[in-house]
């Protein structure tokens, strides 16, 4: 890497706006602890160019995915640790990766890093990043978890499954299409109606967007879905937005009842479905709250969790999340799967799946049920049901990890069973 010249009184650059709306989102997640997305809108509510807007997501999603290797970097160079919340240290993190983790040359990163200290230690951020930047900085192939993260999955998991998420969250996970029929762009095919792209650019220009050919869907997140089969019959998509599953029950012939609380959500599952000439009946409401007039012949319930199974494309969650949120979903899930038990005809499946890597959340809350509910019992996926490469644990239920498919591409993190009620 060329020695880049810098200039601690070197004026405002281009590009600045959408620095400071990086810093602004990264001052919600780290320090208010909201999730990334939901603090995109406003902090990126002055940036006119979608571009802009990007690169500020882009920006402070770098950072959160090498946040502990940023500052393990920074500690390297400073004679006095930084304070966490220290806006230098902020700085210094932006400008790092953007360097480091998404190749913008050193000068132009420092030259729209310096005039977010506002007025503090210029000199300090100025000198730390030249410092790394002629040293030759570099970060480790594999990503550093936060501590307690590590610490509860290799509890959990093992250590292989830690290193594994490690390599993971380093990496851009690529984009899974889920078709409506046979037809999508070229990829590689994992599943039935899957193609995986690299560089795929953006997706609403890819091959059969406009025609409605396709929606944006992890390979894991389509796991449930898959095992409720193809209709007839009516199924109920609880908890549904932003929708990928209600588009695969619509697609596999079933009457689908879409139910969830958001609204902004739904209106952009409403607009997958015009888009794919799809149709269900979509239902604003809260599953504690709301019942269906008859009980259905399949029921989903992709319930609320910690999020932390989505961490290669949502770093933030790995942050935020906390024992006490993690508890709090825990009871929430119990609640909903106790409810949708009730609404499942006799004879028919209740699916159940959770985004998360945590036990409590899948494997734990799968035991608590059974013990309660004589009525349930798992039917085991099976190989023709599942992508190529994933297979059912002993107990029949589905448990994707980081590490899985790494060849491939890798998978977000998922835990789904399939219940049977007698």
């Amino acid at each position: 890497m060329a020695r880049p010249r810098l200039s601690p009184d070197a004026p405002e650059a281009p590009g600045l706006p959408a620095r400071r709306a990086a810093l602004r989102l990264l001052d919600a997640v780290l320090r208010r602890g909201l999730p990334l997305e939901a603090a995109l809108a406003g902090a990126t509510g002055d940036l006119e160019r979608r571009e802009d807007r990007g690169l500020a997501h882009a920006i402070a999603a770098a950072v959160l995915r090498r946040l502990p290797d940023l500052d393990a970097l920074i500690d390297g160079a400073t004679q006095r640790p930084l304070p966490d919340d220290a806006k230098a240290r902020f700085v210094l993190r932006i400008a790092l990766a953007q360097a480091l983790v998404l190749g913008t040359p050193p000068h132009a990163a420092i030259a729209t890093a310096l005039p977010l200290v506002d007025g503090g230690p210029r000199k300090l951020v100025h000198g730390v990043f030249g410092t790394l930047m002629r040293g030759n900085a570099r970060l480790p192939d594999a990503a550093t978890l936060p501590a307690d993260t590590d610490a509860r999955w290799s509890a959990a998991w093992g250590e292989e499954m830690v290193i594994a998420a490690a390599l993971a969250i380093a990496q851009q996970p690529l984009l899974d299409l889920s078709l409506r029929g046979d037809a999508g762009p070229d990829g590689v095919a994992l599943a039935e109606r899957h193609r995986r792209l690299r560089d795929a650019g953006p997706i609403a220009t890819l091959p059969g967007y406009d025609a409605g050919e396709w929606w944006v869907q992890d390979l894991a997140a389509s796991i449930p879905a898959r095992l409720l089969g193809n209709g007839p019959g009516h199924a109920i998509d609880l908890c549904a937005a932003p929708g990928g599953k209600t588009l695969q029950l619509a697609a596999a012939g079933w009457t689908v009842t879409a139910l969830d609380s958001s609204e902004s959500r739904l209106a952009r599952l409403s607009e997958n479905l015009a888009r794919t000439q799809l149709s269900a009946d979509v239902i604003t409401g809260d599953a504690l709250v709301w019942k269906p007039a008859a009980p259905a012949d399949a029921v989903l319930l992709d319930a609320p969790c910690s999020a932390t199974g989505i961490f290669r494309r949502h770093p933030d969650v790995l942050h935020r999340v906390r024992p006490s949120i993690i508890a709090e979903t825990v009871a929430l899930q119990t609640r909903l799967l106790n409810r949708a038990a009730e609404w499942v005809k006799p004879g028919g499946r209740l699916v159940y799946a959770t985004c998360s890597l945590e036990l409590a959340e899948g494997e734990a809350q799968l035991d608590r049920f059974l013990a309660a509910r004589s009525d349930y019992a798992i039917e085991p996926a099976t190989a023709a049901e599942l992508p190529d490469g994933v297979a059912a644990h002993d107990r029949g239920y589905v448990r994707t990890l980081p590490g899985m498919l790494a060849d491939a591409g890798g998978l977000d993190g998922f835990f789904i069973v399939r219940l049977r009620r007698s």
